[in-house]
């Protein structure tokens, strides 16, 4: 399900699994669950390794092997931490400005046949409308993108986290 907002993008998915392990998949897993490609990844046609580093005050950050060595893209920070029920992340990818940023926050809510996962991106109105991660779109058009990317990425979560052992 998506639902729009002002600047948010929201999706939730049933993930048949209990909170804990939603969660631990969503936090310890990321690389696994996460999509490839320069859709989903800073790397582009390098492979990459997406990490979470737990806590608040912990990076979301990508790193992949160039010609120079290893190299390390923070995309955010942690600001809430709170196992196995909500994570929240400032969002600040590479191509964004020192005073520019969004907020991912993710619940890891009990159902009867699993957890449903709420991601919600919201903050968009404080990025300028002309910036690359716009892709020029009028809002609501964004919002449907950002929508539908989000759950490119919690369909890849739910099938990761449904076959671990």
């Amino acid at each position: 399900m998506k639902e729009r907002g002002d600047d948010r993008a929201r999706v939730s998915m049933l993930v048949r699994v209990p909170p804990a392990v939603a969660f631990r998949v969503f936090t310890e897993d990321v690389d696994q669950w996460w999509r490839g490609g320069l859709k989903y990844r800073i790397a582009g046609k390098h492979r990459s390794i997406v990490h979470i580093e737990g806590g608040v005050g912990g990076r979301l950050f990508e790193s992949f092997e160039t010609s120079t060595g290893t190299k390390v893209l923070e995309t955010g920070k942690i600001t809430a931490w709170d196992p196995p029920s909500r994570l929240a992340f400032e969002w600040h990818p590479p191509n964004y400005a020192a005073d520019e940023k969004t907020v991912v926050e993710v619940l890891f809510e009990e159902s009867a046949s699993g957890t449903r996962v709420t991601v919600t991106h919201s903050g968009w109105s404080g990025i300028r409308s002309d910036h690359p991660a716009r892709h020029g779109e009028e809002p609501s058009v964004f919002l449907r993108r950002m929508g539908l990317w989000w759950g490119d990425q919690m369909t890849s979560l739910r099938l990761h986290a449904e076959h671990v052992p």
